[in-house]
């Protein structure tokens, strides 16, 4: 599968994308609705028309990154058990004074932080061309982009809508951030020069980092079939 990216901005319509040969592909880009909070300007999108949150993502292929190729394999190991022997005794076993180890759960993979700060130096170099001020990481933001990025590599789907119905307005505030205003997603791209460079060769995205009315940023990466996201708040 070739690799793509998707730009969504906050509005009320949908877009489609053209399709451009022999590169990772990106997809459409989307804004908050204007229900959420007004902006400073309409987002345009890959067709001109104004994205959902809640549209399905397709695929475009920017002429300038070579196509990648990731197919995650899923395997699946199933563990035969033996019936446990119960076995009684009266040993009395004496108290310890040492208690047990507490179990833990392991954390879910933080946000690459090399992956996220590279991804704003450039982001910030675009704006400044552009007269925008620099946009600052949110530890919110981050949140949530990480978490759609794990979710679409862990269960193989490309899209701004969650399997579960949520939009990246309500991924965003879930994770307690009260004013998102855009997403752009990207599958396939290796380094954070490639999906940067992707994005900005895209309207829909170059829209959405060139926003002079979004304040924020966050960034999910996984490198398990490339998978990135990211979020931006007002």
């Amino acid at each position: 599968m070739p690799a793509v990216l998707v730009a969504l901005a906050v509005g009320a319509g949908t877009a489609g994308v053209a399709t451009l040969a022999t590169a990772p592909s990106v997809g459409d880009g989307t804004l908050a609705s204007p229900d959420e909070a007004s902006l400073d300007r309409e987002i345009a999108l890959v067709e001109g028309a104004t994205a959902d949150p809640s549209a399905e993502s397709t695929t475009t292929a920017p002429t300038t990154l070579s196509s990648v190729s990731t197919t995650p394999t899923t395997t699946t190991t199933t563990t035969s058990s033996s019936a446990p022997v119960t076995t009684t005794t009266t040993t009395t076993v004496k108290p310890t004074t040492t208690p047990p180890k507490p179990t833990t759960t392991k954390p879910p993979a933080p946000v690459d932080p090399s992956a996220a700060g590279q991804v704003l130096a450039i982001t910030n170099d675009e704006r400044a061309k552009a007269g925008c001020a620099p946009l600052v990481l949110d530890a919110r933001l981050n949140q949530a982009a990480q978490a759609h990025s794990a979710d679409m590599s862990a269960q193989n789907y490309f899209s701004h809508t969650s399997l579960d119905g949520r939009t990246f307005v309500d991924r965003a505030k879930a994770a307690g951030y009260p004013s998102p205003g855009a997403e752009n997603i990207a599958k396939g791209q290796r380094t954070a020069a490639e999906v940067m460079t992707a994005w900005m060769n895209s309207s829909g995205h170059r829209a959405n980092i060139l926003n002079c009315g979004l304040k924020t940023m966050g960034l999910g990466f996984v490198q398990n079939g490339y998978y990135w996201t990211q979020m931006f708040g007002r």
